[in-house]
């Protein structure tokens, strides 16, 4: 998976890629009633607008992707200074409010994520296979506080091919029983399969559960 994400950014095989705000996040992203100035963590980010729009909205955003081809495109594309500094295994840039780890998720710390108090995973889950998907939902429980709350959208297929991809076929069953167990999970609404592709999108509100300090 790891070389397979890479070679897709290094030979602009990225059609995954969305050219403006996804919809889901400006329709939904008000009602989790998230506090400006809390630090949203954003998985597997790549060089995803939708950082952009949360940090438009008083959000301090911090990303997490594995490929620099990914990062040096955001910043390529923005506007304002970069800077660049080092918090091992991480190299790091920041431009504006949004900052940018490059590295394996999974070696990001609960003591790197003290400031964060929110998560948005537009398209982490769901490039991930099956058998990393559960380390995958414990990780970024152990990385959200308590009471705090995130955005989920997930992607199944009608005829639930859980072997092509990614993306892959998360089905609704499967988000619950990943998340249930640290989260609160709400389902929030359905897309339309999209033509071609026959995929269809999921939009989840998250609360990590446990007692509030």
């Amino acid at each position: 998976m790891t070389r397979e994400w890479l070679d897709r950014w290094r030979e602009g095989r990225i059609g995954f890629h969305r050219h403006d705000t996804h919809p889901a996040l400006v329709r939904h992203w008000p009602r989790l009633k998230i506090r400006a100035g809390t630090k949203v963590l954003v998985p597997l980010c790549g060089k995803s607008l939708d950082m952009r729009w949360l940090a438009n909205r008083d959000h301090p955003v911090l990303g997490i992707e594995l490929s620099r081809e990914a990062i040096e495109q955001f910043v390529d594309e923005g506007t304002g200074e970069v800077s660049r500094y080092q918090q091992e295994p991480f190299a790091i840039c920041r431009q504006g409010s949004v900052e940018l780890w490059c590295g394996d998720f999974f070696h990001f710390h609960i003591d790197q994520a003290a400031e964060i108090g929110a998560f948005y995973d537009r398209a982490a889950l769901i490039a991930l296979p099956p058998a990393t998907r559960q380390r995958y939902a414990f990780h970024l429980a152990q990385l959200i506080p308590p009471g705090m709350r995130g955005l989920l959208i997930s992607l199944s297929r009608a005829t639930g091919d859980e072997s092509a991809g990614p993306p892959y076929h998360v089905p609704a069953d499967e988000v619950r029983e990943l998340f249930e167990p640290n989260f609160q999970v709400t389902h929030l609404e359905d897309g339309e399969p999209e033509a071609g592709s026959g995929f269809r999108e999921s939009v989840w509100a998250l609360t990590r559960r446990g007692p509030l300090t």
